[in-house]
């Protein structure tokens, strides 16, 4: 196995761990701003990562070029929904969630 396979292996596993935390992130949190959060920072970071290592896996060539720009696309666009969507929601009146008697431990 090579330096470049190794590398690619790392950013895929890497990825892979990002997108299993904003999961559970999203199954975990309490309200839908702390989801939104969560998926949004962690998904953007899984993506970045999961491409970036396709790319060393391809090695430099037409088709590695393409998988950088759609990270960068990833990397600036899902931030960027997830703060229209989140604006939308508050906008919408969702409220934020706040502790109540019976939540307090």
């Amino acid at each position: 196995m090579s330096i470049k396979e190794i590398l690619a292996v790392l950013f895929l596993l890497s990825g892979f761990f990002f997108f299993l935390t904003a999961t559970l992130g999203l199954l975990r949190f309490p309200d839908f701003y702390a989801r939104l959060h969560a998926t949004g920072k962690g998904d953007t970071l899984a993506v970045t990562l999961c491409l970036i290592g396709l790319a060393v896996y391809q090695g430099i060539s037409v088709n590695s070029i393409k998988i950088v720009f759609i990270a960068v696309f990833m990397f600036l666009a899902q931030p960027t929904a997830t703060h229209a969507i989140s604006r939308a929601a508050f906008r919408c009146g969702v409220l934020p969630w706040t502790i109540t008697e019976g939540d307090e431990q």
